[in-house]
């Protein structure tokens, strides 16, 4: 397997439960990067993740996510992450 091989999901959440689901894909660990749409697909907000921006920059970051999930009312995630997906077996 290629170390450069990434998988994509999507998860479509109303407003209120998005910044509690970025917090729970950045804790799992292998999320690379993190892209918010609105219902219409238009990217609102787009996170690389990394140990830096986990620690200095995702605080101010989820504050502006937060606010904009207060005025959405269908947004989706879309995770890239490291590794292929995992199996449902």
């Amino acid at each position: 397997m290629s170390e450069d091989q990434h998988t994509t999901e999507e998860f479509h959440l109303k407003g209120d439960d998005v910044v509690a689901k970025i917090k729970e894909l950045v804790r799992e660990g292998n999320v690379r990067r993190v892209i918010v749409a609105n219902a219409e697909g238009k990217v609102l907000v787009e996170i690389p993740v990394t140990i830096g921006v986990v620690g200095v920059l995702l605080v101010p970051t989820l504050a502006a996510i937060g606010a904009l999930a207060a005025v959405l009312t269908d947004c989706t995630i879309k995770v890239v992450r490291d590794g292929t997906p995992p199996s449902d077996a």
